[in-house]
C-alpha cells in the first residue's frame, strides 16, 4: 500500500514478496485504493481552488491540505475495509503469519542495487506506460478533432454520459475525461479543460486561478469538487497498473475485479454525497 502512493503499478509489483497467494491477491486488488503520484496533483489543485478558495482567512491553505489528507485517509480506510470483505468472501482462507527472515549482513553492492531497481522496476513500468500512452494519445486527439455534424466525438460522448454523471454530482465531460484518462491519471484535468474550452489538443494550465475560472464558468460547484476528488481517489486503475496485474496474476478475471472494485465504490460514494447534498438543499 505504501508503494502504491508512489505508483500503483510498482505497488502491485511489490506484492511479489507476499508468500500467501490469497493475501497477495488481496493486496494487488486493493492497491489502487490509495492515490498515486498521478492523482495527487489533481487532488491538491481542486482542493486549493474550491476548498481553500471558500475561505478568505490565512488558514485556507491548511484547510485545503487537511481535505487532501482526509481523502488519503479515506483511501487507507477503503483499502482495509475491502481487504476484509475479500478475505471473507471470494478469497476466503486462513490468515498466514508473516515471517521476515533477516539475511546475513553484507556491505551493499551499489551496482547490483541500481541494476535490479532499474530493470525490475523502472524500465518495467515505463515500458508498459509507453505502450499504452502512444495509442491512447492518438485516440484522444481523434475524439477531439473529428466532427460529426457540428460537434466533435468528444462532445457526443459528453452528452451521452451527462445524465448518469449528473446523478453522481459530476457532468458528462468529467466522466469522459476519467474514461479517456485511463492511460494516466495526470491527463484527466487537461482533458476536462480541453473539453470545456473546445480545444483540439490537451490543455495544461499551471495557474490555479485560471483553472478555477474555467471550471466555475462550466458549472462546477463545491459539490462537483468534492465528488470529483472522491472519484479521483476511487476509480479504476490506470492501464499500466491493469497490465501489471495481468502479468502478476495471469488472469483477466482478477484484472476485471481490480477494475470494478474501486469504480463501484467511487460511484456509490458520489451518489451518496450528491443525495445528502440535495437533501440539505431542499430542506
Amino acid at each position: 500500500m505504501c508503494m502504491g502512493f508512489g505508483c500503483n503499478s510498482a505497488g502491485v509489483t511489490g506484492c511479489r514478496i507476499i508468500d500467501s497467494p490469497r493475501e497477495k491477491l488481496i493486496s494487488i486488488l486493493t492497491n489502487a485504493f490509495v492515490p498515486c503520484n498521478g492523482r495527487f496533483p489533481f487532488l491538491i489543485t481542486i482542493s486549493t481552488i474550491f476548498i481553500g478558495g471558500a475561505f478568505t482567512t490565512n488558514n485556507s491553505s491548511i484547510i485545503a491540505t487537511l481535505v487532501v489528507l482526509l481523502v488519503v485517509l479515506l483511501g487507507i480506510f477503503m483499502t482495509i475495509f475491502i481487504s476484509k470483505i475479500l478475505s471473507k468472501t471470494v478469497l476466503k482462507g486462513i490468515t498466514s503469519s508473516f515471517i521476515l527472515e533477516l539475511p546475513p549482513y553484507r556491505k551493499p553492492q551499489i551496482g547490483k542495487v541500481l541494476i535490479r531497481s532499474i530493470f525490475d522496476r523502472t524500465l518495467f513500468v515505463l515500458g508498459r506506460a509507453i505502450i499504452v500512452a502512444v495509442p491512447a494519445g492518438l485516440v484522444i486527439w481523434l475524439f477531439a478533432n473529428i466532427n460529426i455534424g457540428n460537434l466533435s466525438i468528444l462532445t457526443y460522448l459528453g452528452n451521452f454520459f451527462d445524465p448518469f454523471a449528473r446523478l453522481m454530482g459530476l457532468d458528462g465531460y468529467i466522466l469522459v475525461a476519467f474514461i479517456l484518462g485511463i492511460p494516466a491519471n495526470e491527463i484527466v484535468l487537461p482533458i476536462i479543460l480541453m473539453s470545456y474550452m473546445g480545444s483540439g489538443s490537451l490543455v495544461d494550465l499551471e495557474n490555479a486561478f485560471s483553472i478555477g475560472q474555467i471550471l466555475v464558468q462550466n458549472g462546477w460547484t463545491l459539490l462537483t469538487a468534492i465528488n470529483v476528488m472522491i472519484f479521483m481517489l476511487l476509480h479504476f486503475p490506470c492501464t499500466t497498473t491493469l497490465l501489471t496485474i495481468k502479468k502478476e496474476t495471469g488472469s483477466m478475471k482478477w484484472v476485471g475485479l481490480a477494475f470494478l472494485l474501486p469504480t463501484i465504490c467511487g460511484i456509490a460514494f458520489c451518489l451518496i454525497t450528491t443525495g445528502i447534498w440535495n437533501l440539505f438543499v431542499y430542506i
